[in-house]
């Protein structure tokens, strides 16, 4: 553990406004302006793509495969975040799983709530498909809500008996908007980053009156059978720890693969400090060894 690159982030995380502080513009600035800080190296290829309406980038970093994509679902609680908020995640994800990113600009709540996120990611794999790739060279990833998002994806296209990516990757995932899980209480005080009252404040904006356990919403109610291969990674302080943790044990006991990375003292999407924190580095390069062992 890099103690003292860890504390550095930590005095950092302190001195932030507490999620849900402040008013929706300035959220939806302060994310985009604390991502953009990460500077996508000069070597990694920007392409704007419209996906069948929905605002996209491709991320390539050199020696990146032509014909393999992930597909990438920023976190952000479905009301902010972007593309400039999750480049240089993006692009190193790219650089160690050796393929294309296409990173999504989903539509955000309140403006647009649920299903939209949903209908929107599930589209723009729909235009992946259109455009050639084939599904086994295509994965799905996402932190935090695009980490849910990515695992209600993964359900909506098996229910519509749309092929299948060859993968998914939950960074952090937020799989259940109810709050009812044991974590979001007994590790409100260590979690650095996430408090329950902001996060669940975005989740109501999602969902807009819908049931927290739809299992589009909320995919740890989902039925999971017939999933692809899952790399689920989730850090010991987090609120949301049990959702990645249940998500894990209901995927693995309908037959999914699951690859789970408990890393007991680090906190939400750590892999988004990596300029900062080796930990950080080391995940994503792990997540780019998953990509390639299920893409090979």
């Amino acid at each position: 553990m890099s103690q003292a690159q860890l504390e550095k982030l930590l005095t950092i995380f302190e001195k932030m406004p507490t999620l849900g502080s402040l008013s929706l513009e300035q959220e939806r600035a302060n994310l985009d302006e604390g991502g953009a800080r990460f500077l996508v190296p000069d070597d990694v290829t920007q392409e704007v793509i419209d996906a069948d309406g929905v605002p996209a980038e491709f991320l390539v970093a050199p020696g990146a495969a032509d014909d393999r994509v992930v597909l990438y679902l920023h976190g952000g609680g479905y009301v902010i975040g972007s593309i400039k908020s999750h480049r240089y995640l993006m692009q190193n994800i790219s650089r160690h799983a050796g393929v294309k990113t296409l990173g999504l600009d989903y539509r955000l709540a309140p403006e647009n709530p649920f299903p939209a996120a949903v209908e929107d990611a599930t589209k723009a794999y729909c235009w992946l498909l259109a455009q050639g790739y084939k599904a086994k060279n295509i994965a799905i990833a996402g932190d935090s809500a695009g980490g849910g998002l990515t695992l209600a994806t993964l359900v909506n296209l098996r229910d519509k008996g749309i092929d299948l990516p060859a993968a998914g990757v939950l960074i952090s995932p937020w799989a259940d908007l109810s709050g009812e899980a044991e974590s979001v209480q007994a590790r409100a005080d260590i979690d650095p980053m996430v408090k329950p009252e902001g996060l669940y404040s975005l989740g109501d904006k999602y969902l807009n009156g819908t049931d927290a356990k739809n299992p589009l919403a909320s995919p740890v109610f989902a039925d999971m059978t017939g999933l692809p291969p899952l790399c689920i990674h989730v850090g010991g302080k987090e609120i949301l720890y049990d959702d990645a943790i249940t998500v894990a044990d209901k995927a693995r006991a309908a037959g999914v693969e699951v690859e789970l990375l408990d890393e007991p003292e680090l906190f939400h999407v750590w892999h988004a400090f990596a300029p900062m924190l080796d930990e950080g580095q080391e995940a994503v390069e792990k997540i780019g060894a998953f990509l390639q062992q299920q893409f090979n």
